[in-house]
């Protein structure tokens, strides 16, 4: 979306990539709790649209309709209640994101130790690095008890079967 904000002198001071942890309170710019909410000119219609930005981060966390003022024409103010709402929206969004990244990267599952003594927690934990990504496949008693660690490939597919081979083949690297 082209930045079209509403005119302020605290938006012209700033390029968008600045960090800044000022406290704003404009119309159009809310700069508070480590967030900037900025009103912008929606390009997919006539209407606006509001941007929630993370301090620091380049992106925005949240973009979505901004409600028209009385005139039918201008954007509505930005306000203390609807920054917070949009706080608390773009925070889950992130958080939700956040989770789902965590469940791609994290596996678990539990099998029958193999002397027969209970149950093993193997997970299967994936480092996305750039240059060299892996995976490191770990046993874990109930307790927490770190059993076994190898690192395998990222694309290892941990399940009942796999976990349970491994544990019965001693915790050797798989295949």
């Amino acid at each position: 979306m082209t930045d079209l904000s509403l005119p302020s002198p605290e938006l012209a001071a700033e390029g968008p990539a600045t960090e800044v942890s000022e406290t704003v309170h404009g119309d159009g710019l809310w700069r508070d709790s480590g967030w900037t909410a900025r009103v912008i000119k929606n390009e997919d219609d006539d209407g606006w649209a509001v941007e929630m930005i993370k301090d620091g981060e380049p992106e925005p966390a949240l973009v979505g309709p901004w409600t028209m003022g009385r005139n039918k024409k201008d954007p509505k103010p930005l306000d203390a209640a609807a920054f917070n709402t949009l706080v608390k929206t773009a925070s889950e969004v992130l958080w939700r994101h956040e989770q789902q990244l965590r469940a791609q990267l994290h596996k678990r599952v539990t099998v029958a130790a193999a002397t027969g003594d209970g149950d093993l927690d193997v997970t299967l934990d994936i480092v996305p690095d750039e240059d060299d990504p892996y995976a490191l496949l770990t046993a874990l008693t109930t307790f927490g008890e770190q059993l076994a660690q190898v690192r395998v490939a990222p694309n290892f597919k941990l399940n009942k079967a796999s976990a349970a081979s491994w544990v019965e083949n001693e915790f050797r690297r798989p295949g």
